[in-house]
């Protein structure tokens, strides 16, 4: 009896040291920065702050890749699990493509790549991930909005549907579906949400038009053509609303266009260049609190600034895989904290910048 304590003692004595040198490996592992994983100390360090006129900045937050960055950190005991089962299989995004936000603070990012659409809830510590409706599975999911009730519009360009999900991420219809499953559209691509309006902007990008729809997929007009001039497209690809406005990236015009809700037009601006200032091949597109026009180029692979009459303010990011650098960047959003959400498509990720706009004159300062 003697002898088997003892060796139950030299075996406990075994298990208790690898269990230790475990937890060591595991805490130099946690401590060590990953650059796509988690946001480590240093992040924010590697890309300096762009100082701009009057008082404005930009600041790089951090990228996001993974679901691992959305949910709480894992236990020390499921680590010491993992090394010995195998790590768990977690989400990662493939090429992220178009971004929106909800009133939740979550982050919606379709990635045709999956295909799927990924929920990122930071508050809540939550990831979920959309697949599709009822029987029909995206095939290349693209633009992607949200309406004031949060219910998820997603375009399937591959099926020529626009999916209809609650704010719990429940299917409840398929816009453009027709019998035997094809789809109304060509190819939308852009979505854009007018809840005051109550309409639904699609950008079918191989017909050259904006369709207007009501929120339960009813047409109610459109608007283009196929052509050079104002107002007619050459396969446009975004849309975002603002106000009465309606701005439409008119991507192979190499301009961005600003229309009216019925599609009257306003003004453009853009050129075909190779330089900032012009436009090669203008893919996302939003607004700040300023009424500045952002739009991703994704062969500058960078992001360039214009006031509402087209003028370059600045530019941020180059070509790269570093922190601040893009490859291929895609859709943009910009939430009412003016943080500037960027899908960064090959390097399989999103990055967030914060823009603090110019401070507001004092009370006392007699301006």
């Amino acid at each position: 009896m003697s002898s088997d304590r003892k060796t139950f003692r030299v075996a406990l004595r075994g298990v208790v040291a690898l269990l230790a040198a475990l937890a060591a490996v595991l805490s130099q592992v946690s401590a060590s920065p990953d650059g796509i994983g988690r946001k480590t100390d240093n992040q924010t360090d590697q890309v300096p702050a762009l100082i701009l006129d009057g008082g404005r900045r930009l600041d790089f937050v951090r990228a996001i890749s993974s679901e691992t960055q959305v949910k709480p950190k894992r236990s020390m005991w499921n680590k010491i699990v993992d090394l010995v089962a195998g790590p768990p299989q977690f989400h990662r995004m493939v090429r992220p493509y178009g971004i929106a936000l909800d009133s939740l603070g979550r982050v919606i990012v379709s990635d045709p790549g999956v295909p799927a659409v990924h929920i990122l809830d930071f508050e809540k510590q939550k990831y979920e991930q959309l697949n599709g409706g009822k029987g029909q599975p995206f095939r290349s999911p693209m633009g992607v909005a949200v309406d004031a009730q949060d219910n998820i519009y997603v375009s399937d360009s591959g099926l020529g549907i626009v999916f209809v999900f609650d704010s719990k991420g429940r299917h409840k219809s398929s816009i453009g579906k027709l019998q035997g499953g094809a789809g109304f559209f060509q190819r939308p691509t852009g979505i854009a949400v007018d809840s005051a309006a109550k309409r639904l902007y699609v950008a079918d990008t191989l017909r050259h038009k904006i369709y207007a729809l009501d929120l339960t997929g009813r047409v109610l007009g459109s608007f283009g053509e196929r052509g050079l001039r104002p107002g007619q497209f050459n396969f446009p690809t975004e849309i975002v609303v603002r106000g009465e406005k309606l701005l439409v990236v008119d991507a192979m015009n190499f301009r961005v266009q600003t229309l009216t809700r019925d599609g009257a037009f306003v003004r453009s601006f853009g050129s075909l260049g190779e330089r900032t200032g012009s436009l090669f091949r203008p893919k996302g597109l939003a607004l700040d609190s300023e009424g500045n026009i952002y739009v991703a180029d994704a062969l500058l692979e960078t992001v360039q600034v214009f006031n509402e009459e087209g003028r370059l303010l600045y530019f941020f990011g180059r070509s790269g895989a570093g922190l601040g650098e893009f490859q291929l960047p895609s859709g943009l959003c910009i939430d009412p904290r003016n943080r500037i959400y960027v899908a960064d498509s090959l390097n399989q990720r999103i990055q967030i910048f914060q823009f603090t706009s110019a401070p507001r004159p004092g009370r006392g300062s007699g301006r």
